[in-house]
């Protein structure tokens, strides 16, 4: 069985390492966290989202965030018209001395001071003096992150727009093929897997309406300066203006007041994360569990040694799912932490902003990695229809009780039915033949319903409810 698109994608064409990249990993390789470990790393996120991410990254979205303020501020008429492109031109990062802004953050305790100190001196006298000018530090932060943010969500869109392709293959191709539906670990009723899976596609579904809705209101520009009302520009409308246009050069929204003690929007981008993560770690928790030798339904897509053991040479293991399901955990606890960091004091958060420095980045990588492990998996699932059918089969017709139940309660009262269902029931756990056997054994059964009619309520094919028509519901909403 071929890997999945995605493996192949990643993995095969991944081209040999640089002489730099060789010395980048034995740099990595001193890493603490599993999502820059240069051991760890492929299976926790993408290099895709990391550079969305990193260092490099987020300085120049501080960058980004100081030429726009300059742009907008000379567009108004805040400072003089020519300095807006002056500082935009001179501000580059290439420039910066990096290895001194990390020295100096760690005395100041944020970057953007000594950010702006390098980003004057690369400019003339003149426009050097407006660099920063009416902004305080936590404007330029929150921007930047907000951009890194806006990223991530495109990245996050698409993939979970591919892995919402993968299920509608999955749910329109096994629509008919019957398997056991199981509630507390049991055989409960009939389903299709082609349901299970538009099931988890429903909810994939769902996640791409929010991420829509939350866009306009948590993707907003910050300008506010020291107390976040703008009086460093003066009584009047100049420092609205400015951030309206501010807005509009960095392509966010504008808010009604500044937002740099609400933090509601930062929480909703990153509990979204969770929501996704959730509904990726249960769809894992199925897959393991219909992977495990006992069921053998499902296996994820082979790859030569992918999910081998050191000492069992016949393992198999779902490794994609297992790292879906650790990630699902991990976001669910950044997800506490960001709602902690909402609790901020008075109109500068004295700790609780600093939360978000780790769970953003940590938050996107680990939900966009989630996502890529799931596109694999899905891709080029493998699907055991015959073990399917069997252990449909397995418990003799035990999975149809409600139905026959369902058939006499007409006759009987549903009370009665039900008492002379469990009883069959019991009989056959016990031994005494399949749920049919044991039925057609019992007068009140027989009195009710004649053989071919019996027969016809135990079969579990003919149990399936609606379930095969909320699949097709399900995929009329297709990406």
């Amino acid at each position: 069985m071929l890997a999945s698109r995605a493996f192949f994608r990643i993995v095969l064409s991944r081209p040999k390492l640089s002489i730099v990249s060789r010395i980048n990993i034995q740099r990595n390789m001193g890493s603490v966290s599993a999502i820059d470990s240069s051991i760890f790393r492929s299976l926790f996120g993408t290099e895709e989202i990391r550079k969305v991410f990193d260092d490099k990254a987020y300085i120049n979205r501080c960058i980004d965030a100081e030429t726009a303020l300059a742009r907008a501020q000379s567009q108004c008429g805040v400072i003089p018209s020519h300095i807006g492109s002056a500082i935009t031109t001179s501000a580059v990062s290439s420039k910066l001395d990096l290895d001194k802004l990390a020295r100096e953050t760690e005395i100041v305790g944020y970057p953007i001071l000594p950010l702006v100190t390098q980003l004057a001196a690369m400019c003339d006298e003149e426009a050097g003096r407006y660099v920063h000018w009416g902004a305080t530090t936590q404007d330029i932060m929150d921007i930047a992150s907000v951009l890194q943010m806006k990223t991530g969500l495109d990245i996050v869109e698409r993939l979970l727009g591919d892995v919402s392709k993968s299920l509608e293959v999955l749910a329109e191709k096994y629509k008919d093929t019957p398997m056991a539906g199981r509630t507390h670990l049991q055989h409960a009723l009939p389903v299709t897997f082609g349901y299970k899976c538009a099931v988890w596609l429903s909810s994939l579904q769902r996640h791409q309406e929010r991420l829509k809705q939350l866009r306009p209101r948590a993707l907003l520009v910050q300008y506010g300066g020291a107390a976040g009302t703008l009086a460093s520009l003066g009584s009047g409308d100049d420092g609205l203006r400015v951030r309206k246009e501010l807005a509009k050069e960095l392509n966010l929204v504008n808010p009604s007041i500044t937002w740099h003690v609400a933090r509601d929007g930062v929480a909703e981008i990153v509990n979204f994360l969770a929501l996704v993560g959730g509904s990726l770690g249960k769809l894992a928790l199925d897959l393991i569990i219909m992977s495990s030798n006992e069921l053998g339904e499902v296996s994820e897509p082979f790859v030569p040694h992918r999910g081998a053991s050191s000492t069992m040479p016949q393992k198999r293991n779902p490794i994609s799912s297992e790292v879906i399901l650790a990630a699902s955990k991990i976001l669910r606890s950044n997800a506490s932490l960001v709602l902690d960091g909402m609790v901020s004091d008075f109109e500068r958060a004295s700790g609780p902003w600093h939360l978000e420095w780790v769970a953003i980045p940590e938050s996107f990588v680990i939900a966009v990695g989630a996502l890529h492990q799931a596109d694999f998996a899905l891709s080029g699932l493998v699907v055991n229809t015959e073990q399917m059918g069997k252990n449909l089969r397995s418990t003799q017709g035990l999975i149809v009780g409600e139905a026959v139940m369902m058939g006499l309660a007409p006759y009987l009262g549903r009370g009665k039915a039900h008492d002379v269902v469990y009883e069959a029931c019991k009989e056959s756990i016990e031994g005494a033949g399949t749920l049919f056997d044991c039925l057609v054994k019992k007068k009140a059964v027989t009195e009710s319903l004649d053989e071919e009619k019996l027969k016809a309520l135990c079969d579990p094919f003919n149990y399936l409810g609606a379930s095969q028509q909320m699949v097709d519901d399900v995929l009329a909403f297709r990406t």
